[in-house]
């Protein structure tokens, strides 16, 4: 099967570096294991320069092993290099890429001295929770650009389709605020279900354009949640990392207020070192993060409570998976069920998953916000909170088309001076209701922009 090379916006990042820094920074592309950081790299390398040599520290030679130990050394390191891989570099119009930097953590610290030297660019890539973990006696270069990636958003994954238009046509609509009908509302949501199934990963985006076989898609996404489970289990042998992310699906099912690590670590889950655990979690990149902001009327970071939080897959198409794992292969009954809104389960938590990895996707931290109900008996609670300038934009997630919006409202009447936007994401057209935006779900990454 032939892996394409898909348009992905990092790239526009990657230009703007080269041309704003000339050469006076290293690129560090970080993000979860096959999120696609070394397909772009070498994409950016073939287009933007005269030549490229891709250092791979998973598979390297034992020559450039042994040319590394002299790398001080900076003539003989680069004329060793050319000849090991059969590249002629070409001053300030060649790049070097240091894939799976993390692998060569001397190679990263002389970042520094190679920049200095300027005679080529050059691109790391790695995942940031490997990165962190490798840096033991050495000093971290201070001259690296740092951009993050993320899954293939929802208008990536629609160029991948070769669909280059309804991203376009949709902002129209959003931007004038009318409704798209319901047979092309009908439509346009099952185009999008398509994307919560397959998700964002390449490989598994790739493997659905060459087989439209949703079975097979399970299957590579199976593969890449494995990749990330070993991982854990490398940095965690007691495997409580792994128990952590494989429950966050049951956890979000159960519509609590905050993910509950004891209900799945036992009652003692205290004991453990919970910060460094879930610190682990988030730096993998596998993982979004959404914080409870304690006052939603100031700045939200500055608000946050780290001890009360909810854990959302990084990719919906993984979580589907991993909602599923106690099958071997999902079976495509579930699938197509599932892409014609048809599954009898409440979808409620999925929905919420993808639309936090879009408003991540889109450059947005997550915070929600719950406060009691007069009885005390239950909670009000907005689902994730957007900051624009000094004003927010409180979202409430649903997986049908039901229109009330009683936790927004109420959150309207507590902080009415702090608010711009009310925004209701659910599955119907869109629509407006007193000072609610009710907006299909296909639209969140234009909330964001």
């Amino acid at each position: 099967m032939e892996n394409k090379v898909f348009k992905r916006k990092i790239y526009d990042q990657m230009l703007n570096w080269k041309r704003h820094k000339d050469g006076s920074t290293a690129l560090l592309i970080k993000g979860a294991r096959r999120v696609g950081k070394s397909t772009i790299a070498e994409e950016f390398a073939r287009n933007e320069y005269e030549s490229y040599i891709v250092v791979n520290f998973d598979n390297a030679p034992q020559a450039l092993w042994e040319a590394i130990e002299n790398i001080s050394d900076l003539n003989n390191f680069f004329f060793q290099l050319q000849f090991i891989y059969h590249v002629n570099l070409h001053e300030r119009k060649s790049v070097i890429i240091f894939d799976e930097i993390q692998k060569a953590p001397t190679v990263r610290q002389a970042i520094k001295y190679l920049v200095k030297d300027h005679r080529y660019d050059y691109i790391e890539t790695g995942s940031l929770l490997s990165i962190k973990k490798n840096v033991k006696n050495i000093t971290i270069p201070s001259e690296e650009t740092r951009v993050t990636m993320f899954p293939m958003d929802y208008e990536e994954f629609r160029w991948a389709l070769g669909d280059t238009t309804s991203m376009v046509k949709l902002r129209e609509v959003f931007s004038a605020q009318k409704p798209l009908g319901d047979q092309v509302n009908r439509q346009l949501m099952r185009d999008f279900r398509l994307y919560m199934l397959v998700g964002g990963m390449p490989q598994a985006v790739n493997t659905y354009l060459e087989s439209n076989n949703l079975s097979l898609v399970d299957q590579t996404k199976r593969e890449i949640l494995e990749l990330y489970l070993d991982d854990f289990r490398k940095i965690d042998v007691s495997g409580k990392i792994s128990r952590l992310f494989r429950a966050i699906p049951s956890e979000l099912a159960k519509n609590s207020t905050r993910y509950q690590a004891t209900s799945v670590l036992g009652p003692n889950a205290n004991k453990y070192n919970m910060d460094e655990l879930l610190a682990d979690l988030e730096d993998s990149l596998c993982v979004n993060f959404a914080y409870h902001a304690n006052d939603p009327t100031v700045g939200l970071a500055l608000h946050m409570d780290k001890d009360r939080y909810k854990m959302f897959v990084g990719d919906t198409g993984l979580f589907v998976t991993l909602a599923f794992w106690d099958k071997s292969v999902t079976d495509n009954v579930i699938y197509q069920k599932l892409l014609s809104d048809k599954l009898s389960a409440n979808l409620g938590y999925v929905y919420e998953n993808v639309v936090a990895q879009m408003l991540r996707a889109a450059g947005h931290e997550l915070f929600y916000h719950t406060w009691p109900t007069p009885s005390g008996k239950h909670n009000y609670e907005v689902d994730f909170l957007l900051s624009h300038g000094n004003k927010l934009c409180p979202i409430e997630v649903k997986s049908s088309g039901y229109r009330a919006h009683v936790s927004l409202d109420e959150f309207g009447k507590k902080f009415s001076s702090a608010i711009q936007q009310r925004y209701l994401v659910y599955t119907k057209d869109f629509h407006k209701d007193g000072d609610t935006l009710l907006v299909p779900a296909y639209m969140t990454p234009l909330l964001a922009e």
